[in-house]
């Protein structure tokens, strides 16, 4: 696949998630896609494999966070990977803490398919908006 496909790839990945097509998002994906992300503190740290927890993690996004995404990410790209630099804003919805997050995905696409997704983001921003009152650590 050209670098130019591999963007578009990623584009529409993007696209998915910013709507919550599951459907969609699944198409995009290897079987045995990877997204690891990083954190403690965090409901949706750790890493995930294959479509069934793809789904799961995404779901639980959707349901424990508002973001949304004050400027477009910036895609850089060389051979089978992509990065996407972008900034988040929102609030986890169970606190209603909000924050902001700084993150780069670092995307590998094999076969027309995102296959790998390593994240960079805010670890403690995101762990600091997701603590409760009745936290002992906060």
């Amino acid at each position: 696949m050209s670098i130019e496909e591999n963007v578009q790839i990623v584009k529409d990945f993007f696209a998915a998630m910013g709507s919550y097509n599951e459907q969609a998002l699944l198409a995009l994906v290897a079987e045995d896609i990877e997204w690891i992300i990083p954190g403690n503190g965090w409901p949706l740290a750790g890493t995930h494999r294959g479509h069934a927890e793809l789904a799961v993690v995404l779901q639980k996004a959707f349901e424990k966070v508002e973001m949304s995404y004050p400027t477009p990410p910036e895609l850089v790209a060389q051979g089978d990977r992509v990065f996407v630099i972008g900034v988040a804003t929102g609030k986890i919805k169970a606190t209603n803490r909000s924050f902001r997050d700084d993150w780069i995905f670092d995307i590998t696409v094999r076969d027309g398919k995102v296959a790998k997704i390593r994240e960079y983001i805010d670890t403690q921003a995101l762990a600091e908006a997701s603590k409760t009152a009745a936290d002992p650590s906060h």
